[in-house]
């Protein structure tokens, strides 16, 4: 028989006085988790901010190696991932001795997912070797890769024992071991990308490192902090050590559309980056460039989308639909406000903007690119508007259960995207930029499918910690 709903447990690490749902409560939840994305942005862009300085060859091979590791890893990112709706939901459904019991469910398929995900090196090997980058690039680009899938292990862990504190709300945990993983991916690959206090410089291999050296430190929070005697005592921790296949069965049902999903996506999205790639070496750098910055105006959303999941599940677990609107109406005014400034930022200076990854010699690829990047960045504000209604609708979807549709509209526009991009590249012989224009109006016009599935209501009826 299920527990009736705890009431306290909706506002828990909330203020008392924010309404349930209201922006203060969101502004509580996502506030931290816009503030990690945006750690791990910075960590992303700095990296490819110090290569830039060593050649364009160096900034494109980060880009697109470090795309295809984690592109090998998404699927049981995705899948470990929903451990954050499914302990809101349990949270919100007064059950709080059962959150604990997802994680451990959610570590195990981390240690499981390993081995696998090694196994896959040789098929992204095969894929550099047949997507027509230049030698230059490739072989920075596929050292860089190997280095980072040998540390997937430690961002399956971080995923799994984020979903726990995003999940309860306690989102600022999230954010200080984001906090420290950047401070010490910058410090790491300034020293060994470049040879600074008696270390060799290593150039690509270095930032490589450096990010696993950061990734290692962020886990060591993460875990310091679960276990941590509050934790412990509160959650019932140590009693939770066990399999529990009712548990892994929902965290496989829910979750694993969202790392289909996420997986499909990015395979679509890195063939994109390789077809850029290989168009010629002043496009994959200007690629790159407009990549970089509109990984700042996207990662963050995700911080956003993590806090509509959260609320939106412990609501709808505590049997309480209205607030659940409430909380993804919150989520969307922050989601506009925030891409709202990104779209000034694009059309105002992206001139400006793309001279940050000007390299230190003069360069003839930049020289290219930069007047190519300026325009596709000034193209991209078009769509950071659609960015935030999409990234918001998902998460209540998500939050809900709803996931196998979500998956199914996430994946079509992607797969639709890459043949468009084939197309206008390959057998239009279109410029970058118009072939980029295309992919923008495709674009947008997915984000109002999302806003209809979300307008038609069903997520409200569906319930996960409810079913057997």
């Amino acid at each position: 028989m299920e527990k009736q709903p705890m009431t306290e447990s909706l506002t828990l690490s909330s203020p008392r006085s924010a309404r349930p749902g209201g922006l203060r409560e969101m502004l509580a939840v996502a506030l931290p988790m816009v503030a990690s994305q945006a750690c791990e942005t910075a960590m992303m862009f700095v990296d490819r901010l110090f290569l830039s300085r060593l050649g364009t060859a160096d900034m494109s091979a980060s880009m697109a190696g470090g795309l295809t590791a984690f592109m090998m890893m998404t699927f049981f990112i995705g899948l470990i991932g929903y451990a954050t709706a499914l302990v809101a939901q349990y949270l919100g459904a007064g059950r709080k001795e059962y959150c604990p019991r997802v994680i451990t469910q959610a570590l195990l398929l981390a240690l499981a997912a390993y081995p696998l995900i090694l196994a896959a090196r040789p098929l992204a090997h095969g894929l550099f070797a047949a997507s027509g980058i230049p030698p230059a690039q490739l072989e920075p680009q596929q050292a860089y890769f190997d280095i980072l899938l040998y540390g997937a292990l430690l961002t399956l862990l971080r995923t799994a024992l984020a979903g726990f504190f995003s999940g309860i709300g306690r989102t600022r945990v999230i954010m200080i071991s984001t906090l420290v993983a950047m401070v010490v991916n910058i410090a790491a690959n300034y020293v060994l990308i470049f040879g600074h206090l008696g270390f060799p410089a290593l150039g690509i291999r270095g930032a490589a490192l450096g990010t696993l050296l950061a990734g290692f430190c962020a886990l060591l929070v993460l875990a310091g902090a679960y276990w941590g005697r509050s934790i412990r005592r509160e959650f019932a921790v140590g009693a939770a050590l066990r399999f529990d296949r009712e548990i892994l069965g929902k965290l496989l049902r829910y979750g694993y559309p969202a790392g289909i999903e996420l997986f499909l996506n990015l395979i679509a999205f890195t063939l994109m980056i390789l077809l850029f790639h290989g168009h010629s070496p002043a496009t994959a750098s200007a690629v790159t460039i407009v990549f970089n910055w509109d990984m700042v105006s996207f990662v963050p959303l995700l911080g956003i989308q993590i806090g509509v999941v959260s609320l939106v599940g412990r609501h709808l677990g505590a049997g309480r639909p209205d607030i659940a609107q409430r909380a993804a109406r919150s989520g969307l005014k922050m989601a506009l406000t925030y891409s709202s400034l990104i779209l000034i930022l694009f059309v105002a200076f992206p001139a400006q903007l793309v001279g940050f990854f000007a390299p230190v010699a003069a360069d003839a690829v930049y020289a290219e690119a930069a007047p190519l990047a300026t325009v596709m960045l000034r193209l991209a504000a078009f769509y950071v508007l659609a960015d935030a209604l999409m990234v918001v609708f998902s998460g209540v979807l998500r939050g809900a259960g709803d996931t196998f549709w979500a998956m199914c509209i996430s994946v079509a526009m992607h797969w639709l995207l890459l043949p468009a991009l084939y197309l206008a590249l390959k057998v239009f012989h279109l410029p970058p930029q118009t072939a980029w224009l295309a992919l923008i109006f495709l674009f947008l016009s997915f984000s109002a499918v999302f806003y209809l599935r979300y307008r038609a209501g069903h997520w409200k009826r569906l319930r996960v910690v409810g079913d057997s």
